[in-house]
C-alpha cells in the first residue's frame, strides 16, 4: 500500500512539474484516497470525482452571482461553509465529503484575489482538475498493482486461518495445558470479526454456482465451529485422557480439511470413532466432531445445502446510501454544521480583513478537523499541528541544505520519494498516527510544490503554519464553549447501547424460518461488533479532552475499558449459546429445557437493561434474579438428562448448561461492578 501511495503521488508531482500545472500540492489527495484494497480505491475514486465535480460546479455558479457584490459574496461564503460542514456530517462516504470540502476551501481564497474574473474561473477549474487528476492516478496505479499481484483466492486463506485457530485451541487441550493467551485472543478476534466479509467475498468471486453454494455452507459451519472454540477457550475444566485423544484426532482432521481447502481439493470424508461414549469433562467435543464431519460432507454432496446456511442470493447487502441513516432527523448534524460554519467564517473574515490570503489554509484546517466529538477533533488538531510543523521543518532543512545541490527534477524526485514514503509509512501505521503522516506530507507538498523551482522564501511555510494555528484557535473557541458532545459522553452512550443491543439479541423473537433467523442474528451481531470497535476508538481519544471534567472522564474511561472485555466475553459466550435458541439441526433441546431457556434469556435481557439504566443514572424495579433463573434452567436440564438416554443429546445438554453458567457468572460480575 505504501508503494502504491508513493507511486501515485510521485506521478502527480512529475506531471505537475513537467507541464507547470498549478495546485501541485493536491498530490496529497493521492495519499488520502488510497485504500488497502485495489478495488476499494477505485470505488472511492469514482465517488470522489463526482463530489469534486459537483463542488466545482457549485463554486462557479456561486461566482456568477456573488463576485460583483462584496456583501453578497460574504453571505454566499458563509452559506457555502454551512453546506460544507453539513455535508461532512451527513454524507456516509467521508472521503467524498472531504474532497468536496477541500475543493471549496481551496477555491474560496481564489475568489478574493486581486485578479481577473477569467483567471479566478481558471484557477477554480485547475483546483478541481488537479484534485481529480490525483484521484484518477491513484485509481490507475491501484489497477496496475492489481494486475501485477498474483490472483489469489480471497476466501480460502481466511477459511484456513480460522481452521488453524480452532486447531490451536484443540492442541492446547490435547496437551493438557490451558489455552494460551495469544491463542485465546486470536479466536476471540475471529468471533468478533464474524463471517460477513467471507460471505460477501464468495458472492464476488467467479466460483461456479454450485461451488459458491458449497463454500457458503462451509463458511456458515465454520462460523459455528469458531464460536464453539471460543466458548471452549473460555471454559476452565480438566480434560480426561480419553478426551485428549479425541482432541488430537479432531485437530488432525481439521488440519487435513484445511490443507484440502487451500489446495482446492475435494475434502476427504473425516472418520471419527463410532460408538464413542459422550465426553463427561468436555461435552463440546461431539458437537465439534459433528460440524467438522458436515464440513467435509458438504463437498461430497451428502447433505442438503439449504438447511445449513442462508442462501447467498438472499444475503444481498443493502444498497449503499449516500446519507447516514439519521441525516435529516438528528439535530446534532445541524448543530455541528452551525458550529463548524461559525469557526470557518471567523477564519475567512479574519484573513480577508487583513488582506492576507496566505493564511487561507485556516478554512481548510477547520474543514479537516470538524468531527462530531471534541476528543476526536482535538486528536486531529494535535496531529495536524505536529505533522505540519514536522513537514515544515523537513521543507526548511531541504531548502537550506539539500535543494541547492539538486539541479534536476530527478534529484528532487528522490527527495520527494523519501519524504512521501516516510509519510505514507506513518499514515498506514494505525489510526492513532495516520493523520500525522498525512499532515507531514501535506505541509511538505504545500511548500515545495507551490512553484516550479527551488523555493527561496520562507514566507509560504510561515503563512501555512499561521493559517493552521488560526484554524485550530477558532475551532477551539467555537466548539468548546458551544457544548459539542464530549468524547467521554459519546463513549458512555455507545457503551450503554451495547447492553441494549445484547438484551435485544437475547430476547428478540427470531423468524420461525431458520434461514431468515440466521440472517437476523448475523445482522444484529455485526451491529454489536461495530459498537464494540466504536467504544474502543472513542476511549483512545478521551485523553485529548481537557477541562474541569477531565479527571472524571478519565475515570469513566478506565471503568469502561475494564468492563468491555467482560461484556465482550459475555457476547461471545452467548453467540455460542445462540444456536440452541435458533434450533439449528444438531442443536435441538427438549421442549421443557427450551421453555426454561426462554425464561432464562428473558431474565438475562432484563439484567442487561438494568445495567444500562444504572449507567444512565436511573433505577429499574428489581425482577427475578439471573441466578434464580439459571437454577431453574439447571433443574430442567437435570430432569431432561435423567429421562433421555441419547448420548449426543445429553452431551448437548451439558454443553448448553456450561455456556449458560458462564454467561450467568459474567453477567452477575458485571452487574455487581456497575
Amino acid at each position: 500500500m505504501v508503494s502504491r501511495m508513493v507511486t501515485a503521488a510521485t506521478l502527480v508531482m512529475l506531471i505537475t512539474m513537467i507541464f507547470h500545472l498549478p495546485f501541485g500540492f493536491q498530490a496529497i489527495y493521492a495519499l488520502v484516497i488510497s485504500r488497502e484494497s485495489h478495488w476499494a480505491t477505485v470505488g472511492a475514486v469514482k465517488m470522489a470525482v463526482i463530489g469534486i465535480a459537483l463542488a466545482a460546479l457549485y463554486m462557479l455558479v456561486g461566482m456568477v452571482f456573488s463576485l460583483g457584490n462584496p456583501e453578497l459574496r460574504l453571505c454566499w461564503v458563509i452559506a457555502t461553509l454551512f453546506i460544507v460542514f453539513f455535508i461532512l456530517s451527513v454524507i456516509a462516504d467521508y472521503t467524498t465529503a472531504v474532497g468536496f470540502g477541500i475543493l471549496v476551501g481551496l477555491s474560496i481564497p481564489v475568489l478574493d484575489r486581486h485578479i481577473s474574473t477569467e483567471l479566478k474561473v481558471e484557477q477554480t477549474l485547475w483546483a478541481a482538475g488537479q484534485t481529480i487528476l490525483a484521484a484518477v492516478i491513484a485509481a490507475l496505479v491501484a489497477l496496475f498493482y492489481a494486475g501485477l499481484k498474483p490472483r489469489s483466492d480471497p476466501v480460502r486463506p481466511p477459511v484456513a486461518e480460522r481452521l488453524t485457530s480452532v486447531a490451536d485451541v484443540l492442541d492446547c487441550y490435547a496437551s493438557g495445558r490451558p489455552v494460551e493467551e495469544n491463542t485465546a485472543k486470536q479466536i476471540t478476534r475471529l468471533v468478533m470479526l464474524g463471517t460477513s466479509t467471507l460471505r460477501r467475498d464468495i458472492k464476488r468471486c467467479s466460483y461456479p454456482p454450485h461451488y459458491a453454494e458449497q463454500m457458503g455452507v462451509l463458511v456458515s459451519l465454520l462460523g459455528r465451529l469458531v464460536d464453539i472454540a471460543a466458548g471452549l477457550a473460555s471454559l476452565d475444566v480438566r480434560v480426561s485422557e480419553s478426551d485428549r485423544q479425541r482432541f488430537q484426532t479432531l485437530a488432525r482432521n481439521i488440519g487435513t480439511l484445511r490443507a484440502d481447502i487451500l489446495e482446492g481439493r475435494t475434502p476427504r470424508l473425516i472418520e471419527f470413532p463410532v460408538n464413542t461414549p459422550a465426553s463427561l469433562t468436555m461435552p463440546l467435543v461431539p458437537q465439534m466432531e459433528q460440524i467438522v464431519s458436515m464440513m467435509a460432507e458438504v463437498f461430497a454432496g451428502s447433505i442438503s445445502l439449504g438447511w445449513y446456511a442462508p442462501s447467498l442470493l438472499d444475503e444481498v447487502d443493502p444498497p449503499p446510501s449516500l446519507f447516514v441513516r439519521d441525516a435529516f432527523s438528528n439535530p446534532e448534524h445541524l448543530k455541528t454544521a452551525l458550529r463548524g460554519c461559525l469557526a470557518a467564517s471567523l477564519c475567512y473574515i479574519t484573513y480577508t480583513a487583513l488582506d492576507w490570503n496566505g493564511i487561507g489554509t485556516a478554512v481548510v484546517t477547520c474543514i479537516l478537523t470538524a468531527l462530531t466529538t471534541i476528543g476526536s477533533s482535538r486528536q486531529k488538531d494535535v496531529l495536524r499541528i505536529t505533522g505540519a510543523i514536522a513537514g515544515g521543518a523537513v521543507s526548511l532543512v531541504s531548502q537550506a541544505f539539500l535543494l541547492p545541490a539538486l539541479d534536476s527534477i530527478g534529484g528532487f524526485m528522490l527527495l520527494f520519494i523519501v519524504v512521501t514514503a516516510a509519510s505514507a509509512w506513518i499514515a498506514t501505521s494505525g489510526p492513532r498516527l495516520s493523520y500525522f503522516g498525512i499532515q507531514l506530507a501535506n505541509a511538505f507538498y504545500w511548500i515545495q510544490l507551490q512553484d516550479f523551482g527551488v523555493q527561496t522564501s520562507l514566507v509560504p511555510a510561515r503563512d501555512r503554519v499561521i493559517g493552521i494555528m488560526l484554524g485550530l484557535l477558532m475551532m477551539w473557541l467555537v466548539f468548546d464553549p458551544l457544548g459539542s458532545t464530549s468524547t467521554a459522553v459519546q463513549m458512555k452512550k455507545v457503551f450503554i447501547s451495547l447492553f441494549h443491543l445484547l438484551a435485544q439479541l437475547a430476547s428478540e423473537p427470531f423468524s420461525p424460518n431458520l434461514r431468515a433467523a440466521i440472517k437476523q442474528s448475523f445482522s444484529l451481531r455485526e451491529t454489536i461488533n461495530s459498537s464494540f470497535n466504536q467504544v474502543r476508538d472513542l476511549a483512545d481519544t478521551v485523553w485529548f479532552e481537557f477541562g474541569p471534567a477531565r479527571q472524571q472522564n478519565l475515570e469513566l474511561r478506565r471503568r469502561i475499558v475494564g468492563w468491555q472485555p467482560q461484556l465482550r466475553m459475555l457476547f461471545i459466550s452467548y453467540v455460542s449459546l445462540l444456536k440452541y435458541r435458533l434450533r439449528i439441526p444438531g442443536f435441538e433441546l427438549p421442549e421443557s429445557v427450551r421453555l426454561a431457556q426462554q425464561q432464562f434469556e428473558e431474565c438475562l435481557a432484563r439484567t442487561l437493561n438494568d445495567m444500562a439504566d444504572r449507567l444512565q443514572g436511573g433505577t429499574r424495579e428489581r425482577t427475578q434474579s439471573l441466578e434464580l433463573a439459571f437454577a431453574q434452567l439447571k433443574e430442567s436440564v437435570r430432569i431432561a438428562g435423567s429421562v433421555e438416554t441419547h448420548e449426543v443429546l445429553n452431551a448437548n445438554l451439558k454443553t448448553f448448561l456450561l455456556l449458560s453458567e458462564r454467561i450467568t457468572g459474567l453477567a452477575d460480575s458485571l452487574a455487581k461492578d456497575i
